[in-house]
């Protein structure tokens, strides 16, 4: 039996040339496989990312950002990926410290829930980004 849920998200980054590596190597571990694109709306091309359930489109903005992203204003606060684990949790916390990326807080469990543990972090554009696990939840 199928279930709902969130069939893609679409994320507007800087410059796809940086982006779609940073989040291929992200999510592999995480099993977002396979990689397509599609024409966009307005010609570009839409790089998907697709893993258990859903996917995640990459496109380049098409015009530069006047003022600093600020995830408090109309729009996306972050986005949180489900790993099957904590081990999981933590070799993606080390994948992203090995590579320079700026770790918010984390990995620790958290009071969200029974064993809530996650690491918080941000993309090559500042994105606010979390890899969690919950037991009982994960995949």
């Amino acid at each position: 039996m199928r279930t709902s849920g969130v069939h893609h998200v679409d994320l507007v980054v800087s410059s796809i040339e940086r982006s779609l590596p940073f989040y291929r190597e992200l999510l592999a571990p995480l099993g977002f496989h396979r990689v397509g694109e599609v024409e966009g709306e307005r010609g570009e091309t839409i790089w998907y990312l697709s893993g258990p359930g859903s996917s995640i489109g990459l496109r380049e903005a098409q015009r530069e950002r006047e003022q600093p992203l600020d995830r408090y204003e109309v729009g996306l606060h972050h986005l949180a990926f489900e790993a099957s684990s904590r081990g999981a949790v933590d070799e993606r916390a080390a994948w992203l410290r090995s590579r320079g990326a700026e770790i918010e807080s984390g990995p620790e469990e958290y009071g969200y829930s029974p064993g809530y543990y996650a690491v918080f972090f941000y993309d090559p554009d500042g994105m606010k980004l979390e890899i969690v696990h919950v037991p009982g939840l994960a995949a």
